[in-house]
């Protein structure tokens, strides 16, 4: 089980400090893999972390169950691309890998196995209404 939560997350967060699923400050910026410079991260987690509070409240996660975490994706073809990926506390299983850069969004998600992307558009708000109906 670890010892991170959302909530910790997400409050640690709003006082400038990033922690990772261990509950730890994390000197990373919490992610687990990156192919970009170490400087970049502070900015990529910013970003994620951003992103990932506003996924979790239109999900009604619960912050007290999963914990989330970065990478930065090396596709075999085009840029860079970070994720974050919510788990569960207790198994430790990714629930939820979003990729929320505008105009190549993807969500993928335990609800289907990860069989295919649930979404794949240009918004992450298209996900969101689609979610609403």
């Amino acid at each position: 089980m670890k010892n991170g939560t959302l909530r910790k997350q997400f409050e640690a967060f709003e006082e400038g400090k990033y922690l990772d699923s261990n509950g730890k400050e994390s000197w990373c910026f919490n992610f687990y893999d990156w192919f970009c410079k170490d400087t970049s991260l502070k900015n990529k987690a910013n970003t994620l972390f951003r992103a990932s509070r506003r996924f979790v409240k239109k999900m009604d996660i619960d912050l007290d169950k999963h914990y989330v975490f970065f990478k930065n994706n090396c596709p075999m073809r085009g840029p860079l691309r970070d994720d974050f990926r919510i788990c569960d506390r207790e198994t430790g299983d990714v629930i939820w890998n979003v990729t929320p850069k505008t105009g190549c969004v993807e969500v993928w998600g335990s609800e289907n196995y990860f069989s295919e992307a649930l979404f794949e558009g240009h918004s992450i708000s298209d996900f969101y209404n689609m979610r609403e109906v």
